[in-house]
């Protein structure tokens, strides 16, 4: 109990650097925590989003869960208990099992086929049909005709519903008695159709089938009755059994995934025990969907902690600098400690609980400001933006807890090192280290700086090779094994480029000393002895400063690359706003309508080899709500052309110049030209075309050759080639995905071509066919009144390309959002750390040079030459370390932001992949720096404005 009085006394007279240390553990374990939070949260939303899109392009509601149970010669007996025993574990262990609201679970029965014969007509023409039961199925129903049947046989006739297309297939009528005629029915069992239903509600995914075809040949009979007279009574033998559940997937979570692939498996299981493998059936929707969530939650995690490393290096830094500190300070007691008997088992305990207190607290607290943090993720729409977008589930769970507590240990760890070292020196041992302070540092004895850079060359160099395969072959991501440890390659490049300009730095202070020494003012001359005798006591804040700052430069850099790449694919490949594609009169007949004669379809099928089209008018496009310009864009798959004795095939494509111009979107600096110039060449001139490189490379055309172009059932007419490009809006030069070859001169070959000629002259010479319409919006446009003022126009529209919805959903993507966010917290986390770091070292340095400031005052130096004195200091040591890791984010950025090209398709990536940097990301980097160090001097000036002369010689004395 001593010993915990003395911590905590310890801990209470070292209150700052602890609270120091306490906010970095603290920050670690948060930071580590989002991992498992984040990921859980995103993939949830994402998997949410995805079985909605799943619902309304299949039209089937993906939280159904279909399994049936078929009899095949069981006893009556065995059969009631098998239904029994299977509807007690559907209702008491499948439902809750799925860990979703069940909102129905609709048990289905069916007897087997058995013959309709209307009563007293033994002579009629037989038809087959069943009797089904469904559980609360009055509740989802309503009349179209008659009235709900009676709960039991009315004068022993069995009251049934049906559907009206059941109606109309049997060609009878309600309030008609039949009799079903099987060898297995026992007795005579008559039934008669009472009422017409149809569904309430058009979207209740109660019914299976949605159009109700699978009722076309039943009857309806009420659950209970069918359970009484058929089940246990065995009047005619049930068929199959079956369960249908309703899950609200809006629940379903990344946690209870897990619960639905198990309980899915349970239910498998339990059904198979009781039938044989072909009687039992099993329909599960949203299988496929869920099931690779287990992969993109992987990958998520490799991606996160890949992100993350370079920002938990810079934490593991802090905690190493600010436990030397701690460690510093206490060093001389430490070492009194050990000259007076104390082993260094129990000076390490002492620190070890101390420890063990800063982790605990850190642990239990880290996992839910992790979840805090992961709301600010969520919200994030780039580096350092932040919009307001639909809140993300988000709770703390146990894999929070386990990745936080190993960050604690490791933070444990990382405090004891430096204590360790300390109680190895006796007090003897620590004087002659305070007189010699010139010791060169571990890493630049080991050469960890250049280790540290060669690996990481050697990383970017592996990369490189890997990502040409990639788009010389057409492969994709998925077809090479690449190392998540690739992203981990900046860290080390920034950590060896660091130390190894620190490494020269001290031969830098000592030229500029050499240079002024005759002219160097007292205070320069002060200031440069200090820091160049001082220099390994500087080591760790310039490092730390370093990686902190160059971390922001890479993130801003690696973000606004990432961001600006992917809307910039997006905008290429649509190559407009808009893009829209309308029905055009023609004189194709149309096709043969539902159960038309075998001659009518014959005759359609006829279709003339040459169909014309009516243009329709293109002015009511510019009319549009919104619209700044319209262009015609006429796109022709697979055109034939022959230049010489080369011919092959290729995209067509025609365009009116000037109107095509103003409407696409095209980057800067793509072309050896700038775009409109291309443009202008085949404006000049009716006859001209442009061809991609891949096209001239492969066929050996060149500029002025003759063309001939055409396509099937259209002769072709002669271009001449005006120019050659590489790039064109929404052309992929690229060899396609699958186009695996050993060599790349073969995966070149299978290069698309391209055609770009004028829309006139392809429209008067080779055929009138239907054209895109491409749209280029006013700024601030309404999606809404557009698509409002298409409708109100009846333009006869097909399809739509919204460039705009297709970023929004590219920004909603869980691995940009988790780039974004990742490194808009890393990036707020550095800067946090690296300020409390500053000023903590900069207060301690300060106060641990009270003696030596008293004495400048004492000797004649004024507070404005002492507070220059301090703000050269820093000026030598904490600004170079800051424009050093300006310098080396800068290079890692170039160099490493590339590799990020691997979270797309690169053999399909068009615009090509370029780092970019915007002014914006540096203002504000440099601006936040700039804050750190002004509020930082002006804290070390107020400091040494409270020195007194009489204060500071008095502790001399002492």
């Amino acid at each position: 109990m001593a010993l915990f009085v003395m911590i905590i006394r310890k801990m209470i007279q070292n209150k700052w650097l602890v609270s120091s240390m306490f906010f970095g553990i603290l920050m670690t374990v948060a930071l580590v925590g989002t991992m498992p939070i984040y990921s859980e949260a995103i993939l949830t939303r994402m998997l949410v989003k995805d079985l909605e899109t799943f619902q309304n392009e299949k039209k089937v509601y993906p939280g159904s869960y279909w399994t049936m149970m078929g009899f095949y010669n069981e006893k009556s007996d065995r059969r009631a208990k098998m239904i029994s025993d299977t509807d007690r574990f559907m209702s008491d262990e499948a439902g809750p099992g799925f860990g979703i609201p069940v909102k129905e679970l609709v048990r289905e029965r069916r007897t087997k086929s058995v013959s309709l014969i209307p009563d007293g007509q033994t002579s009629a023409k037989k038809i087959s049909t069943t009797l089904r039961s469904f559980s609360d199925l009055e509740q989802h129903i309503k009349l179209e005709d008659g009235r709900l049947p009676a709960k039991q046989p009315v004068n022993g006739v069995y009251e049934v519903l049906l559907t009206e297309q059941a109606l109309s297939s049997f060609k009878i009528v309600l309030d008609q008695v039949f009799e079903l005629k099987d060898d297995k029915i026992m007795g005579t069992i008559k039934i008669k159709p009472v009422g017409l239903f149809s569904k309430k509600q058009d979207d209740d995914p109660y019914f299976r089938n949605a159009s109700l075809s699978d009722l076309n040949s039943v009857f309806v009979i009420g659950e209970e009755l069918f359970t009484q007279e058929f089940i246990k009574g065995n009047k005619i033998p049930v068929a199959s059994s079956g369960w249908f559940f309703v899950l609200d997937y809006s629940k379903m979570e990344l946690g209870n995934v897990n619960n639905f692939i198990e309980t899915d498996k349970a239910i498998r299981a339990e059904v198979k025990t009781k039938v044989v493998t072909f009687q039992s059936e099993f329909t599960v929707p949203a299988i496929a969907t869920i099931t690779k969530y287990f992969e993109r939650s992987k990958q998520l995690s490799k991606l996160m902690w890949s992100l993350n490393v370079p920002v938990l290096i810079m934490l593991g830094f802090y905690m190493f600098m600010v436990s030397n500190l701690i460690v510093d300070r206490q060093k001389n007691e430490i070492a009194i400690l050990r000259s007076r008997g104390a082993s260094r088992w129990q000076i390490v305990l002492s620190f070890a609980i101390e420890g063990l207190l800063l982790c605990g607290i850190a642990l239990l607290a880290g996992p839910f400001i992790g979840m805090g943090l992961t709301k600010m993720l969520g919200a994030s729409n780039g580096f350092l933006e932040f919009v307001q977008r639909s809140r993300m589930t988000v709770h703390v769970n146990e894999q929070a807890f386990l990745y936080g507590g190993v960050a604690a240990a490791v933070s444990f760890v990382m405090l004891l090192i430096p204590v360790m070292m300390a109680t190895r020196v006796s007090i003897v041992g620590h004087k002659q280290q305070l007189a010699r302070m010139q010791r060169m540092p571990f890493w630049h004895k080991a050469f960890l700086d250049v280790l540290a850079l060669a690996v990481s060359i050697y990383g970017l160099y592996t990369f490189q090779n890997r990502l040409k395969d990639i788009r010389s072959l057409g492969l994709t991501t998925d077809d090479l094994n690449l190392d998540p440890l690739q992203f981990v390659m900046p860290a080390l490049f920034v950590i060896g480029a660091g130390l190894l300009l620190l490494r020269l730095y001290p031969f830098v202070l000592k030229l500029i000393y050499w240079i002024g020494r005759k002219w160097w003012p007292p205070s320069l001359y002060a200031t440069l002895i200090q820091v160049g005798r001082s220099n390994s006591q500087y080591q760790f804040l310039m490092v730390f400063l370093i990686m902190t700052i160059a971390i922001g430069v890479f993130s801003a850099g690696a973000a606004r690359t990432l961001n600006t790449n992917t809307e910039d694919r997006i905008r290429y490949g649509n190559g407009a706003d808009f893009v829209l594609k309308a029905q055009w009169a023609n004189d194709k007949p149309p096709p043969p309508g539902p159960g038309a004669p075998p001659s009518a379809a014959a005759t359609a099928e006829v279709v003339p080899k040459v169909i014309h089209y009516l243009e329709p008018a293109f002015d009511p496009y510019l009319e549009l709500t919104g619209v700044e310009q319209a262009a015609k864009v006429f796109i022709k798959e697979k055109a034939s052309f022959s230049s010489g004795s080369s011919q092959g095939s290729a995209t067509l494509v025609g365009v009116d110049s000037d109107e095509f111009g103003n409407t696409t979107w095209f980057p800067k600096n793509l072309l050896d030209y700038p775009f409109y110039e291309y443009l202008n060449l085949i404006a000049s001139d009716p006859r001209a075309v442009l061809i991609s490189r891949t096209l001239a490379e492969q066929r050996g055309v060149k500029t002025g050759d003759t063309i001939s172009i055409g396509w099937e059932n259209v002769n072709s007419q002669p271009f001449v080639v005006f120019g050659i490009i590489d790039y064109f809006p929404t052309f992929n030069p690229n060899p396609p995905i699958g186009s695996i070859d050993v060599s790349e001169e073969n995966g070149k070959k299978n290069a698309p071509m391209l055609i770009v000629g004028n829309l006139s002259r392809i429209q008067f010479q080779l055929a009138l066919e239907p054209y895109e319409v491409w749209l280029k919006m006013k700024p601030g446009y309404s999606t809404t009144e557009l698509y409002d003022s298409i409708e109100k126009m009846k333009l006869p529209i097909t399809s739509i390309s919204n460039t705009r919805e297709e970023l929004t959903k590219a920004k909603n993507d869980p691995f940009l959002l988790a780039l974004n966010g990742i490194l808009t917290l890393g990036f707020i986390i550095s800067i946090v750390i690296s300020f409390v770091g500053f000023l903590l070292y900069w207060i301690l340095s300060l106060k641990g040079r009270t003696l030596q400031n008293g004495i400048m005052r004492a000797i004649g130096l004024s507070l404005r030459q002492l507070i220059g004195m301090l703000a050269l200091e820093q000026l030598l040591t904490s600004g170079v370390a800051i424009m050093i890791g300006v310098m080396v984010g800068n290079v890692a950025s170039r160099l490493f932001v590339p590799n990020f090209q691997i979270a797309f398709n690169p053999s399909s990536l068009v615009p090509p992949f370029k780092v970019i940097f915007d002014a914006i990301d540096f203002i504000r980097l440099y601006s936040i720096v700039s804050i750190m160090l002004f509020i930082g001097l002006c804290i070390l000036s107020y400091m040494l404005s409270r020195i007194r002369v009489h204060q500071a010689l008095k502790l001399g004395e002492d």
